[in-house]
């Protein structure tokens, strides 16, 4: 009978204590970006809490725009499905849709075939580029959004010219339609379009941001005039609340893709993204201030560093550099040995009189050697390292 033994761990094998040691940073990190996560989706959840709802009194409803309304005679009706609203069509009814850009495919195409020639009007609040183009053909989303909230109508429409400036800006359109009113513009796009029917008298409005119907920016600027003017025009309004969980008008054609859930501003924000990682790579990849020497992996000889120093000044033509080189060099060779400080060596003041003592006068003129002009050819610059090597030479005879 075999008993099975615990294998004892080796003196390699990691102790509790030095995995905790080793991953207590990665673990502090991944709590603090859960606690973080958390906290952010508790905010958001409180401050989009009845958004855009006219039921709603928070600072993010629409609850004090249903009670102007209901004083000049406008009732208001909350909807939640996509068979509420496409059945509420009619010529004196006007759709606002709070989120188009939760309507799948099939139910934008449904909705704006229900009201298409019914007469009425259509508000859309701040619909996207995937959004604004079923809901109304002809119209396309900047993907870049206005720089500026607070707008001048700059249009002939009467409730724009009424209302003067408004907190209109955030996404900004284009149309091809020839008779639509262009107002708000924001470098030259509007951020509110409204666009006749083909026929009867009904229209479609297309809103670059819902803060005039919010209850918190209602009181700034025209924003309550301007709301009251585009939601006021029928008597019976139809407050739309897209849902994710209405199963209205589902299908096959409704079936979501990757793309169609991403914000639509995707592109845009990608494209920054690119933009802001070349722009970091160039800031990388400069050179900033002076060079710093490192120490090199291997050993190289001394004599190959000479020769590949010499040919990079030949081939730079650079004779005078070359010949300050050695000179330079000579010089602070030949201060110690005539014991003049290092300091000096470059100094002909300090270095030449000592010098002058050690010299058997063979014809060697020190100052032009060691401080004269730089050669004129390759010539002239070899005979000058010949003539450094004999006054170093001479300097060491003793």
């Amino acid at each position: 009978m075999t008993t099975e033994a615990t294998l004892p761990s080796t003196s390699a094998s990691p102790t509790a204590r030095q995995m905790w040691t080793r991953t207590r940073g990665i673990a502090l990190a991944l709590l603090v970006l859960i606690a973080g996560a958390v906290a952010i989706a508790v905010i958001r959840s409180d401050a989009r809490h009845g958004e855009l709802d006219p039921r709603s009194a928070d600072p993010g409803g629409s609850r004090a725009v249903a009670e102007l309304l209901a004083d000049r005679g406008v009732d208001t009706r909350v909807v939640t499905t996509l068979d509420e609203a496409a059945a509420a069509n009619g010529p004196d009814t006007t759709l606002l849709v709070a989120v188009p850009d939760l309507l799948t495919r099939g139910q934008q195409s449904r909705l704006h075939t229900a009201f298409a020639g019914s007469g009425g009007r259509t508000v859309l609040v701040a619909p996207g580029s995937a959004s604004v183009e079923r809901l109304a053909p002809g119209v396309t989303a900047d993907p870049a959004t206005s720089l500026d909230t607070t707008l001048s109508p700059d249009c002939a429409l009467p409730a724009a010219r009424r209302a003067g400036t408004a907190e209109t800006g955030g996404v900004r359109y284009t149309t091809t339609h020839l008779d639509a009113d262009e107002c708000y513009p924001s470098e030259r796009l509007a951020t509110l379009l409204r666009i006749p029917a083909a026929r009867g008298d009904g229209d479609t409005v297309v809103l670059g941001a819902p803060d005039i119907l919010l209850n918190d920016r209602l009181d700034e600027q025209g924003n309550a005039s301007l709301a009251l003017q585009l939601l006021g025009s029928r008597p019976h309004l139809v407050w739309y609340l897209p849902s994710l969980t209405d199963t209205s008008a589902t299908g096959t054609d409704d079936e979501r893709g990757f793309f169609d859930l991403l914000p639509s501003g995707w592109l845009w924000g990608t494209l920054q993204l690119f933009i802001a990682a070349a722009l970091a790579a160039l800031w990388r990849a400069r050179r900033l201030g002076p060079l710093v020497p490192e120490k090199l992996p291997v050993a190289i000889r001394a004599s190959e560093t000479a020769e590949g120093r010499a040919r990079l000044y030949r081939k730079a033509d650079a004779r005078d550099r070359a010949a300050d080189a050695l000179r330079s060099t000579t010089r602070t060779r030949l201060a110690p040995l005539v014991g003049v400080p290092v300091t000096q060596a470059h100094t002909p003041e300090a270095l030449l009189p000592a010098l002058s003592t050690r010299l058997h006068g063979d014809g060697h003129d020190p100052h032009t050697l060691l401080f004269g002009p730089p050669p004129g050819d390759d010539a002239a610059l070899i005979a000058l390292a010949d003539r450094l090597d004999a006054l170093e030479r001479e300097v060491r005879r003793p």
